[in-house]
């Protein structure tokens, strides 16, 4: 099936060399690649903001080699992630795609540091998820953006940026992994540094919110998107929302040549003479694609995904009109990360990931019979995972974070914040669970107490000795980073002792898809026989994942989307080498 060459002779067109479908990290790098080397970029989205899931991110890339780790002194040879990835990988391990992954991300990130407003920070303390696997990093395998203040992105483009996402902020500011969320968290354990700089960051965005109407402090995934909008602006990238990519155009050949988008004015035929970038999000908003491929979700409904609701796969569907590949034959559909279920009393449902609060010490998850069925401390993947294998066919995939009254004084259990703020909200609404004894919170929660009862005790006489026999939770670097440094002799390990208990209930949600279009290590669309279709890149989610559904490190959605992005806006513009230090770019002539 072929998208028609003309539609309509009769819509109104804009020329230019390349269109990029999505504005997420995987877009935007093509757009500021390609436009860095002169071609005039037009980047559409369909959403009325831009950013995509990436805005909603933590914005940390897994980028292995990077020139900020050879900058701390860190030189790993590339055989070490290789290594990794193959063992992590196995079967679904394609040599020439990881290949390109490897040898483009420390120009990829040399690039964006040198020449764009896109400026890293360094991952340094950042473990890789399977420490035991041979060839894992124990730091300085990724980056994350520079915080950055909204003030220096010109107001109009600023007003098409996505806000943070509000269940990972407090009252809308976002919070940075790492210094940033020590600071908050030590606040709450009465630290005087943790105060004052919790104080002023607070006090700053209070008065953001009255004189701008937004946070203005941009950290994790919004100052990855914002520096990235500066960057693609500060090089004529046109950006436009509320403009929906609706079909390809082709020439006779079967070259993609640009597609037509219906903007606010009306539908809109955009010519693309080097080529159209799909990046659009994948598919995790697609119910009738997720019940086809998500495990042990009959109607499509069963799942909570993190993306904004836009990603229904559109780029996805679009392709396989013009002959590409869907590529399904991967280890997992999606990028799993166990979510809760916020209820506001506007009627509205938020979705929180829990992504930090799992490894922290006086709490564990249990299923309804009250066992425990993973090492809660180990990636938001894996939990999701574990939850999908231990639930029995035709019984609601779900499970309980319980915690002890230690525990929510000092680490957020979910959404509920720990000291100064108080948990009523959360248990009013029902978020929250509460019982003054185990069994009371079993009776609450619908889980078995006895089964709740032995499960504790157990963990409990392990935990004091600092061990899990059963998981091994608290024995990986991964493990201990994401603990209490303060909490020994395990740093992820505490007996829950003193009621009141709580819980919060888990449903399996994702970050967005993994199956996506089958693409080589060009970026390049494939067709169903294995063959480039001419004129047509993808990059992001709606790109089949790198890593074969895989999850062995955090950042491994957006480290490949900034590096395929990157690829693709490069081969677009014909520049096809690297400078022999990895981390610049060259300049070669647009041909």
């Amino acid at each position: 099936m072929t998208a028609p060459a003309n539609p309509s002779s009769a819509l109104p067109s804009l020329d230019c060399d390349v269109l990029v479908v999505g504005s997420g990290a995987g877009g935007l790098s093509a757009a500021v690649a390609a436009a860095y080397h002169g071609l005039k970029v037009v980047v559409v989205d369909k959403a009325d903001v831009c950013g995509g899931a990436t805005s909603w991110s933590g914005g940390w890339a897994w980028t292995p080699g990077n020139p900020l780790a050879k900058a701390d002194g860190v030189n790993e040879d590339r055989e070490l992630f290789r290594t990794y990835l193959r063992h992590r990988l196995g079967p679904n391990y394609q040599a020439d795609r990881v290949e390109a992954f490897l040898e483009a991300v420390p120009h990829m990130v040399g690039f964006f540091q040198d020449k764009t407003s896109l400026q890293f920070v360094p991952g340094t303390k950042i473990k890789d998820i399977y420490g035991s696997t041979p060839g894992a990093g124990t730091g300085h395998r990724s980056v994350g953006p520079k915080p950055f203040n909204a003030r220096k992105i010109k107001p109009e483009l600023r007003a098409k940026m996505r806000h943070q996402l509000y269940e990972t902020s407090f009252l809308g500011m976002g919070i940075m992994a790492g210094p940033d969320l020590t600071k908050f968290l030590s606040a709450s354990q009465g630290n005087i540094r943790g105060i004052f700089h919790a104080g002023w960051r607070v006090a700053f965005h209070v008065l953001d919110l009255l004189t701008h109407r937004r946070n203005m402090q941009l950290v994790n995934g919004t100052a990855l998107t914002g520096r990235l909008l500066k960057s693609a602006d500060d090089l004529g990238v046109e950006i436009r929302v509320s403009t929906p990519a609706k079909h390809l155009l082709t020439d006779a050949s079967g070259k993609v040549t640009g597609a037509v988008v219906s903007s606010p004015e009306g539908e809109l035929q955009i010519n693309a003479s080097r080529g159209v970038v799909l990046a659009a999000g994948g598919f995790p908003n697609d119910v009738s694609r997720r019940k086809a491929l998500f495990p042990k979700t009959p109607t499509g409904t069963e799942h909570w995904t993190l993306a904004p609701k836009e990603t229904t796969g559109d780029g996805i569907t679009m392709a396989q009109a013009v002959g590409a590949r869907f590529e399904s034959d991967v280890e997992s559909p999606a990028a799993w990360c166990p979510v809760s279920l916020v209820p506001y009393r506007n009627g509205r449902t938020g979705t929180f990931p829990h992504i930090m609060d799992r490894a922290k010490p006086g709490s564990i998850g249990v299923r309804r019979d009250g066992k425990r069925f993973v090492n809660e401390a180990n990636g938001y993947y894996d939990y999701v995972e574990g939850l999908l294998n231990a639930t029995p066919e035709g019984e609601p995939v779900e499970a309980w974070q319980i915690a002890d009254a230690e525990f929510v004084r000092k680490f957020p259990l979910g959404m509920a914040k720990p000291l100064p703020v108080p948990l009523y909200p959360y248990l009013r609404s029902g978020y929250l669970k509460k019982g003054k004894t185990l069994e009371e919170l079993a009776a609450a929660c619908g889980i078995d107490p006895q089964g709740l009862a032995a499960t504790v005790a157990e963990f409990n006489r392990n935990a004091r000795k600092g061990i899990d026999p059963v998981f091994d939770r608290g024995a990986s670097e991964f493990n201990r980073y994401g603990g209490d440094p303060k909490n020994t002799p395990n740093p992820s390990l505490r007996p829950l002792q003193k009621g009141p208990f709580y819980a919060v209930r888990i449903v399996p949600g994702s970050f967005g898809t993994f199956a996506g279009l089958a693409a080589d290590s060009r970026s390049r669309v494939l067709d169903n026989d294995g063959q480039p279709i001419k004129g047509l890149y993808v990059a992001g989610n709606d790109q089949a994942s790198v890593m074969g559904g895989h999850y062995p490190a955090g950042g491994i959605n957006l480290g490949p989307a900034l590096t395929f992005g990157y690829i693709a806006g490069r081969d677009i513009a014909n520049a096809t080498h690297y400078e022999d230090d990895g981390t610049l770019i060259d300049t070669m002539a647009v041909s």
